[in-house]
């Protein structure tokens, strides 16, 4: 089977040298096995998300050298979210949710590995919201776990997970202000992009935990997974868009060469204060 890789940026910022890494790393995974490596731009986030970035990340992917295939973004893909959530709602594993980020803070919410852990205050709610209220929907992970049974995934560094979706609690799957959170679309859309290689930083490893026991309730094809190391600064905090790391449209705008760039990235040869998050 043909390696299939993606890179699926969000226009709510413009790329940086992280992304770049990513970029570079899907797109050598499936290089080197004669795959596909495509381009989905995640542009669901409300009014954050700017339609002009995207045509300044295609940019960038070519200043860097890069070849892609590009998907519908998620955009176009609002049915397929809706699909989805109306399966799981069927099933009687979302439950609403009005809760807001503060009410998560003073229930006494603990830290999960990505974020605070819901602590159930709307699971057992009654009467609960009325359809089409204002309400965020929730996974109740307990129940969806005892529907599967054990789930295992494999990652290329970490090698076979069991899925443990109870570290990350009840999650919200459709959010209040948008058709879909991240974990329900990108699962889905995987799935519908043929996705077999997820490659991604390791500062979502656990949100793979949830991936794969919503592939088993979709009854969606389970991918491999690669997470690699983050490209992090002098203070060991990870590049990020709301840290204002640099900009890869600056370097390009400068006149630096974008293939011999990648090729430093390769060749693990970062820029002065930029290193990886491991060895």
């Amino acid at each position: 089977m043909s390696v299939v890789t993606r890179f699926a940026p969000s226009p709510n910022g413009p790329l940086h040298l992280g992304h770049a890494y990513s970029a570079i790393v899907a797109h050598d995974l499936a290089a080197a096995q004669g795959g596909r490596f495509l381009l989905r731009i995640e542009d669901i986030d409300g009014p954050r998300s700017r339609p002009e970035l995207a045509d300044a990340f295609r940019t960038d992917l070519a200043w860097l050298g890069l070849a892609w295939t590009e998907v519908p973004a998620q955009s176009c893909r609002l049915a397929s979210y809706a699909a989805a959530a109306a399966t799981l709602k069927e099933l009687g594993l979302l439950y609403p949710c009005t809760c807001t980020r503060v009410d998560v803070e003073r229930a006494g919410a603990v830290p999960g590995p990505m974020g605070l852990v819901y602590p159930g205050t709307c699971r057992n709610r009654r009467p609960a919201p009325a359809e089409g209220a204002d309400v965020a929907w929730r996974i109740d992970v307990a129940k969806a776990l005892a529907r599967t049974g054990p789930l295992h995934w494999t990652d290329a560094h970490a090698g076979l997970q069991e899925a443990s979706p109870h570290l990350l609690g009840d999650v919200v799957l459709v959010r209040k202000e948008a058709p879909a959170s991240y974990h329900l679309a990108v699962v889905v859309d995987d799935a519908a992009d043929g996705v077999t290689l997820v490659t991604r930083g390791r500062d979502l490893f656990a949100a793979t935990h949830l991936h794969r026991l919503l592939q088993s309730l979709l009854d969606l094809p389970v991918p491999r997974w690669h997470h690699h190391p983050l490209l992090v600064d002098d203070t060991g905090a990870k590049l990020a868009k709301r840290r204002g790391s640099p900009a890869l449209a600056a370097r390009r705008r400068s006149g630096e060469d974008g293939r011999t760039l990648a090729a430093r990235l390769r060749r693990g040869q970062f820029p002065a204060g930029i290193t990886l998050d491991h060895p």
